[in-house]
């Protein structure tokens, strides 16, 4: 160690050095959690070797299906569930929305599966005749979607999957789950940033006192080496904790984990991702068309073709049967199901407006979000931080070892000269 006098004459000579420690230490902070966010978040896909050693992927898309089954899990048990939805929508309102392209449908699918069925009989009918059985059937129409409408809301858990729908949607679009933790941790991530600057600041200070008092070449990259994992660790840890207001300091100043705090900010935001990038009309509508229930519809869209067929047929129905046969009598109403099933998509496209109103969906969300325990609000945004949370503050501990490094080389070049 130097006597008072060397290091006076030290601090003299090399005050630049000395002045520029805190900043130095300031901008390892930072750019420790800048790799730290961005870590987190890219690239998408991994870029490397050999996964997962030789390379890097960032930890949300390499962990999508953790991240969305949490999330998902939190969303369907606690803030909506499938009957939520479909209990808003009113089969008379969804009739009318959809009225003009459903008859233009039914048009369609009588006319092909008349002449495919009796080809003979359709060209030989009158034109008139052909457009009563159409219009016939187009009065039907509207009773059979409401029926149809009425069978999902008592069967929906048979018919739609809201577990399968948002995770296979996150996990198709990795970068929209980055999107929903960016945007509603937004304020989370801009603190980790700028925290970095005012810890490394502290810690800097600190450094250029045990470097005048030692001149020991550790000194620099271990301060370094710290300041990188301990900013990443504090920031961190103050995002989430504590869970209450709590003082510090003898009561000097108050701090609750950042994200607890902005509660109600981040409710609206992350209602309004979901609701407008995930559990929207189009995806619920596609994932009871397509979904992986999605055969069970068929056979309620089949139940009330043939209800209505069986109807339209009446008192002629033995005749029919008998100039198609039964068998292709059978077929005819598993072809007019199917080819509804086909037009459905298009169809239903008209009742995305009226259903994104009726369902409410951002601000049930975000109500309902408010209504949730702290650990399970935690939960919402904590698995991105949780899932190889080391790795992040290992790298900030390497980079700021390293800067530390190059920052002692300088400070003996300006000491030799």
């Amino acid at each position: 160690m130097q006597s008072w006098a060397e290091i006076v004459i030290d601090v003299q000579k090399n005050w630049f050095l000395y002045a520029s420690m805190p900043f130095v230490a300031a901008i390892i902070g930072y750019v420790t959690k800048i790799v730290a966010i961005r870590m987190m978040f890219q690239p998408i896909e991994f870029i490397g070797i050999k996964p997962p050693f030789l390379g890097w992927q960032g930890i949300v898309p390499r962990k999508a299906a953790i991240m969305a089954s949490i999330a998902c899990d939190t969303m369907t048990s606690k803030l909506i569930k499938p009957s939520d939805i479909f209990d808003r929508l009113d089969p008379d309102r969804i009739a009318e929305e959809i009225e003009k392209p459903l008859l233009e449908a039914v048009e369609d699918i009588t006319r092909e599966v008349a002449e495919q069925y009796a080809p003979g009989l359709w060209e030989a009918a009158p034109e008139a005749v052909k457009r009563m059985i159409i219009s016939r059937i187009q009065e039907e129409a509207p009773e059979i979607v409401k029926q149809i409408m009425l069978d999902i809301k008592a069967n929906i858990n048979s018919v739609f999957d809201l577990k399968d729908m948002v995770v296979s949607n996150l996990l198709r679009d990795k970068p929209l789950l980055n999107r929903i933790f960016l945007e509603a941790g937004h304020g989370e991530f801009r603190f980790i940033r700028n925290s970095g600057l005012f810890f490394g600041f502290a810690i800097g200070c600190v450094q250029a006192v045990v470097w005048a008092l030692t001149q020991n070449v550790w000194v620099m990259p271990l301060f370094g080496g710290f300041t990188g994992w301990f900013t990443d660790w504090l920031a961190l840890k103050m995002i989430f904790n504590p869970k209450q207001p709590t003082k510090y300091l003898g009561g000097l100043f108050t701090w609750q984990g950042l994200f607890l705090k902005r509660r109600l900010e981040v409710s609206a935001e992350y209602g309004r991702l979901i609701a407008a990038e995930i559990v929207t009309p189009r995806n619920i509508i596609d994932a009871v068309l397509r979904g992986p229930l999605s055969d069970r519809l068929f056979g309620m869209v089949q139940k009330q073709v043939q209800r209505v067929v069986d109807a339209q047929s009446g008192v002629a129905k033995p005749f029919v049967v008998l100039a198609v046969g039964s068998t292709k009598y059978q077929d005819m109403k598993r072809l007019v199901s199917t080819e509804i099933m086909k037009r459905l998509p298009d169809t239903m496209k008209h009742i995305e407006k009226y259903a994104h109103d009726a369902m409410d969906l951002e601000r049930t969300l975000a109500t309902k979000m408010q209504d949730l325990s702290i650990e399970e609000f935690e939960n919402l945004l904590h698995p991105a931080f949780e899932q190889d949370e080391w790795i992040l503050i290992a790298v900030g501990a390497v980079l700021g070892f390293m800067v530390g490094e190059l920052q002692v080389h300088v400070m003996l070049h300006f000491a030799a000269h």
